[in-house]
């Protein structure tokens, strides 16, 4: 059986990629920061348990060297290899705030997360596919932010757009152990975290922002990386695939 790593797993875009995997007949480990009585792990391990028995829960917060390590040798234990790593945990600033105004700290808790926390989870689960000869596809889940600017969350964007160079550089170094390294990159997608700006989002999608006028779900992302995860790209590897309603194309 294919075994599938998703980190962010407990809510929103995670889960969806989770469960599509496990529908897809992946024994999913599914990593939160989360404990697993809580109320929507509770729930997702249920929903994994009915598509793929062998799915497991993990709680742990990829920002801590200690729980990366744990992660990646407790599914090696479980399951004997990892197939799949979807890096998909990410955080946002707990306030949103000017350029001019954001704070150290706020930088330093996104970056320790969403890039640093990334990078060193993929390298170290990247060290043990080269070690145990397994291994097919590392996914890492962006974020239109990592090229489009907003002022208000630049800690955001900036640990976005180093994403995007992670996965290139995880591309170029892992093809000749035949491992697709790809980056998924949403737009505006309808999660808790965009719950607190819908009103916001809707109002633009309804004056034109989006060529496909909708908010996307988080089965539309999900649908993005079961395809990369099956291999359908198998002659490609460092590719974007944006899931973002055409936001990306520019237009007059």
């Amino acid at each position: 059986m294919k075994t599938a790593v998703v980190t962010g797993a407990a809510r929103g875009i995670g889960r969806a990629i989770a469960v599509a995997l496990a529908k897809d007949g992946y024994a999913v480990a599914a990593v939160a920061r989360s404990g697993a009585d809580n109320e929507n792990a509770a729930s997702l391990i249920k929903e994994l348990s009915a598509y793929s028995p062998s799915s497991f829960y993990i709680s742990a917060d990829i920002s801590s060297d200690a729980d990366r390590r744990r992660i990646v040798d407790a599914v090696i234990e479980k399951s004997g290899k990892i197939d799949v790593l979807v890096n998909n945990a990410g955080i946002a600033p707990k306030e949103r705030r000017d350029i001019l105004q954001m704070s150290e700290e706020s930088m330093d808790a996104l970056l320790e997360t969403n890039l640093k926390g990334t990078f060193f989870l993929t390298q170290y689960a990247a060290n043990k596919m080269i070690d145990g000869g397994f291994g097919t596809a590392i996914i890492n889940i962006t974020s239109m932010s990592a090229y489009t600017s907003s002022v208000s969350r630049g800690e955001y964007c900036i640990s976005k757009a180093g994403l995007s160079m992670v996965t290139t550089l995880f591309a170029d170094r892992l093809a000749q152990y035949g491992i697709g390294v790809y980056e998924v990159r949403p737009g505006i997608i309808e999660t808790d975290m965009t719950a607190v700006v819908k009103d916001k989002y809707t109002a633009m999608i309804d004056g034109g922002l989006l060529p496909i006028s909708r908010m996307g779900k988080p089965d539309d992302v999900a649908k993005a990386v079961t395809m990369l995860a099956d291999g359908a790209l198998g002659y490609s590897t460092g590719e974007v695939i944006n899931v973002d309603g055409g936001f990306h194309i520019r237009r007059l």
